[in-house]
């Protein structure tokens, strides 16, 4: 049985025009996740990122402060099944 959980993440505040999108792709493969990131048209961030619990609760700190010139407002998360869909962890286009 697999312990791999999946969890999607709206960010809030100052993410865009910031490389959120890329050092959230760097610090989830570090952390060894998979899934993917993008802009959303409303000036947010979302994720969808799958990956051991205490890898993804890392990785959800991090978005928290994310990287040094974001300021981020708020982070909202919805937990879910793992589909293992994803073999990597990617920047997709805006929403």
């Amino acid at each position: 049985m697999s312990t791999q959980r999946r969890v999607s993440l709206r960010i809030q505040g100052t993410v865009q025009g910031v490389s959120y999108r890329e050092s959230a792709r760097q610090e989830a493969l570090r952390l060894g996740l998979s899934g993917w990131v993008r802009n959303r048209s409303d000036g947010s961030v979302e994720a969808t990122v799958e990956g051991e619990p205490g890898a993804l609760e890392d990785f959800i700190r991090w978005c928290h402060s994310g990287p040094r010139m974001a300021r981020v407002t708020d982070v909202a998360r919805t937990d879910g099944q793992s589909t293992g869909e994803f073999r990597t962890f990617t920047v997709e286009r805006t929403s």
